[in-house]
């Protein structure tokens, strides 16, 4: 039986989805490398709902081990690139 894995609770003061989901971004960008953090599994909830939440990205397996970095219900083929230019 595998250990249960944790989850960090990163409240913010930032007041809407398109703000939160913009900061998540750029975590990921910026913290990638730490194969500690699963920003695939991401969610994002309002500070009183937080038994809603909103998936960030697909995460699909794709090609072996690899997971699809598009944005969750994306209308394209899954791939393991986000389209964004490399840092």
């Amino acid at each position: 039986m595998n250990a249960p894995r944790w989850i960090i609770h990163l409240p913010t003061t930032l007041t809407s989805l398109g703000e939160v989901t913009a900061l998540t971004i750029a975590l990921r960008d910026s913290l990638g490398h730490i194969t500690a953090i699963d920003f695939g599994e991401t969610t994002l909830s309002e500070e009183n709902k937080q038994f809603v939440r909103t998936r960030i990205w697909c995460d699909a397996p794709h090609d072996g081990p690899n997971r699809c970095r598009l944005p969750n219900n994306h209308p394209n083929p899954c791939t393991t690139t986000d389209g964004t230019a490399d840092r």
